[in-house]
């Protein structure tokens, strides 16, 4: 039964070390990491971004007519310019 005691207590003594260790190297990389992160997120959406703009221009982008018609029936070509004098 000791035996089982002392396994155990070496092992939750290993995972404790495993803890603090992982710990202390996240906080003392924790800048490196965070700005390789920065550059992984930014390169993903930036790359997202890049494809996706020709695809979203194309479908805005109405197609020209191959003929033009005239103007509309009922409207001037040229607009009636007005002039209006304050009372």
């Amino acid at each position: 039964m000791q035996k089982i005691i002392n396994v155990l207590a070496v092992l939750s003594f290993a995972g404790v070390v495993g803890i603090v260790g992982g710990g202390t190297y996240v906080y003392l990389q924790k800048d490196a990491l965070i700005k390789e992160l920065t550059d992984v997120l930014a390169g993903g959406a930036i790359g997202a971004i890049t494809d996706a703009v020709p695809d979203i221009l194309d479908a805005s982008m109405p197609e020209l007519p191959a003929t033009t018609g005239g103007a509309i029936p009922g409207v001037p070509v040229t607009p009636k310019v007005t002039t209006r004098t304050m009372p």
